[in-house]
């Protein structure tokens, strides 16, 4: 008789707790779109949501996730299963939640950086347009500790450029066997000719200039960028590693705290998704009060 008596209250605990549950799962979209006055085209972005987003009001951290060279913004999504190792890292307490942003860095114009010639500016559209667009569209909290960049191959050399760049933007910099600026100015002028595109001497020199990540460390401000938490991975078999370990080098030379980790494997998506984990748990380490 008790039984029966408490059963309605039991459905109802369970009803209750089963909406609970219901709400607090994370979302993602491949979908989302803005217009791009600086490029002149509407540009899409993936979003990851987590999960308590539709059931709170607060405001997350974000993590800026840049794709490689011959991907686009459902990269990290269809073949790095963001949405799975991110719910995982959350619920096992190794990362706070976050939202993060996977934008179509457009390989066919080589993804993330200004052209030499000025006709496509994808690093001013980033930051004039595709930051303070996420930003405002979602809750997203918008101090530099709270914010961090990763991404793998040419979206490592992005998070390279980005984050020395800008340093006061980013409190966190994970660049994953990254492209890392290794290319000469003659490799440089080849490759945009493949594509069909000529540019002068002058504008190619500068342009190498400006992306390479080994000058621009040793020419940069040992403050600002120690200002960043870095954390560069790339596996021992990658073809981008030695690269990998002159941007290592020469940041030890120039005293700026980084971590710089090696691990059994080759430039793959294997390798990246089991980077990702300890991504989320090294910039929820910055995005912490202690």
């Amino acid at each position: 008789m008790t039984f029966y008596r408490s059963l309605p209250t039991f459905l109802l605990a369970l009803f209750l707790c089963t909406c609970a549950s219901a709400q607090r799962v994370s979302q993602i979209s491949t979908a989302e779109t803005m217009n791009s006055d600086i490029l002149g085209m509407t540009r899409s972005y993936a979003v990851y949501l987590p999960p308590g987003y539709d059931s709170d009001q607060r405001d997350y951290p974000v993590l800026y996730l840049l794709h490689g060279y011959s991907d686009n913004h459902t990269g990290w999504v269809q073949f790095g299963e963001v949405q799975r190792i991110a719910d995982a890292a959350i619920a096992s307490g190794k990362a706070t939640p976050m939202i993060i942003i996977m934008p179509d860095g457009d390989t066919e114009k080589i993804g993330y950086f200004n052209r030499p010639g000025g006709d496509w500016n994808y690093e001013d559209h980033f930051f004039q347009e595709l930051m303070p667009h996420v930003e405002g569209e979602y809750r997203i909290k918008k101090d530099k500790r709270f914010r961090a960049i990763a991404g793998l191959s040419m979206g490592g050399g992005g998070t390279f450029t980005y984050a020395l760049r800008h340093p006061e933007l980013f409190g966190s910099a994970c660049p994953l066997s990254a492209w890392a600026g290794g290319m000469t100015t003659e490799e440089v002028a080849a490759r945009y000719a493949r594509e069909g595109e000529t540019y002068s001497d002058e504008e190619i020199l500068r342009h190498y200039n400006e992306n390479n990540f080994v000058e621009m460390v040793k020419n940069g401000d040992k403050e600002k960028m120690s200002s960043v938490r870095w954390y560069i991975d790339c596996g021992d078999d990658d073809f981008l590693f030695t690269e990998n370990s002159r941007v290592h080098i020469e940041l030890r030379k120039a005293g700026v705290p980084h971590e710089y980790r090696v691990r059994d494997g080759a430039h793959n998506w294997t390798y990246w998704r089991e980077s990702l984990p300890e991504v989320l748990e090294f910039i929820t380490k910055g995005f912490h009060q202690f």
